[in-house]
């Protein structure tokens, strides 16, 4: 399995995370207005824009900017951790990680 691969896979192993995090509360806003659930979550989309950006090879199928916002992400968790906004960590939940995980499966697929 090549480094690569696992990435990904670890990628998707975080997205699961935070959709079991998610089917714990009714809504997101409760995900992250509870302490715990807010920092698994935190730490999940920390290790997706780290293992992103470690990737070793460029795919067409992964846009450069969502792998530089998931890095810059990262880097917002991790520095400036009281900071960060709930509004838009609750908009990368909606609108991007199940967006992610499609394609790094459609990569995955090409891969075997």
């Amino acid at each position: 399995m090549s480094h690569d691969t696992k990435k990904f896979y670890f990628i998707l192993e975080k997205i699961e995370d935070i959709n079991l995090f998610k089917n714990r509360f009714n809504t997101i806003k409760e995900l992250l207005s509870d302490k715990m659930g807010f920092d698994a979550t935190l730490m999940c989309l920390l290790q997706i824009g780290e293992s992103l950006n470690k990737l070793t090879k460029l795919y067409t199928k992964l846009d450069k900017d969502d792998i530089k916002g998931s890095y810059d992400v990262r880097n917002f968790i991790a520095h400036d951790y009281e900071g960060v906004n709930k509004t838009i960590i609750e908009s990368i939940i909606r609108e991007h990680t199940e967006k992610l995980k499609i394609t790094i499966e459609e990569i995955l697929k090409e891969e075997d």
